[in-house]
């Protein structure tokens, strides 16, 4: 039976719980139904210690989800962050489309439009074969829930979305190859990469060229979850589709089977300069279909919803910052 994994707040004594989701229900995870070392259930504990906690967790997803059994409603409860990273890694231009836009809307080189997508998606190409991704480093104090209020900072209107899949890592990986890569993959899950867009490059620094610190991390700008799905009940994570809605209008629509690197070689790629170690997250980039494509950045009382093929929902809605 499939289920995935939750981090809510217990909704009679307020404490932050794991719990085990199947068909909407919720099975808070404590010492008492699943056997781990340790004092405290957390799903980075489960992510740990997977190799004893999976077949406990199968037969628990078999039981009935009825109410004398424990379980709750997953609508009823309050889903915070599924977990908490050491490390963020993120990929940049990894959709083959959203690079030949990009390439498009900034003009990158003589020609007409048709010429430069042309010319875009043979680099594209070349860069599949023969190039290796770019990484650069998110902050997990950047995370939130799948339903917190994002506040949009005062010192920009230009603050854009980028939803995205995420791989978390399962166990450590150093040098690992592509084709063992996704063996040390323990599942995944649902980011937004919020970007303020008049942040990305240094004006008064150019040699330096872009500053992800500044334009990504502050405060909530790395929606996570609400789930973490195991990656056994992923068939392909290359055969997933990453849609965002705008106050119901679709923006982003595309299979991950755009990516130009795949889950497997990002996570190859990225064990190479530092281990990943349990928990942490693998950031796949975003599909075309942002916000500075469309001419639209995000405003007060906007609402984003996003959905991955077995990955849940976020819903975020946005407020102005509120000056002190």
């Amino acid at each position: 039976m499939t289920y995935s994994l939750i981090t809510f707040r217990d909704p009679g004594t307020g404490e932050t719980r794991a719990g085990l989701e199947s068909g909407g229900r919720v099975l808070p995870l404590t010492d008492t139904n699943l056997d781990l070392p340790g004092n405290r259930v957390t799903l980075e504990a489960v992510i740990e210690h997977w190799d004893k906690a999976e077949g406990q967790l199968d037969r628990l997803a078999e039981e009935s989800p009825g109410e004398s059994a424990g379980w709750l409603d997953y609508a009823d409860l309050t889903v915070l962050v599924p977990l908490r990273p050491q490390q963020v890694l993120q990929a940049g231009a990894n959709y083959r489309q959203h690079v030949i836009d990009l390439a498009v809307a900034h003009r990158d080189g003589e020609g007409t439009e048709e010429e430069i997508r042309a010319r875009t998606a043979a680099t594209m190409d070349r860069r599949a074969g023969e190039g290796t991704p770019y990484f650069f480093i998110g902050l997990p104090t950047a995370m939130a829930s799948a339903t917190e209020d994002l506040v949009l900072p005062g010192y920009s209107q230009s603050h854009d979305w980028e939803l995205e899949l995420a791989a978390v890592v399962g166990k450590r990986a150093f040098r690992v190859s592509p084709e063992e890569a996704l063996d040390y993959v323990f599942g995944y899950t649902m980011v937004n990469d919020i970007t303020t867009r008049d942040l990305v490059f240094r004006k008064d620094m150019p040699a330096i060229g872009s500053d992800w610190y500044r334009s990504k991390n502050a405060p909530g700008f790395l929606p996570t979850g609400p789930l973490v799905l195991p990656a056994k009940f992923v068939a392909d994570p290359q055969d997933l589709m990453v849609t965002l809605r705008l106050n119901g209008e679709t923006m982003q629509s595309e299979s991950t089977a755009d990516m130009i690197f795949t889950v497997a070689q990002l996570v190859s790629h990225a064990s190479q300069q530092m281990p990943l170690l349990p928990g942490d997250l693998v950031l796949t980039g975003s599909p075309a279909g942002n916000g500075a494509h469309w001419g639209r950045m995000l405003r007060d009382s906007d609402v984003m919803e996003g959905t991955i093929t077995g990955l849940g929902t976020q819903l975020v809605r946005c407020r102005d910052e509120v000056a002190p």
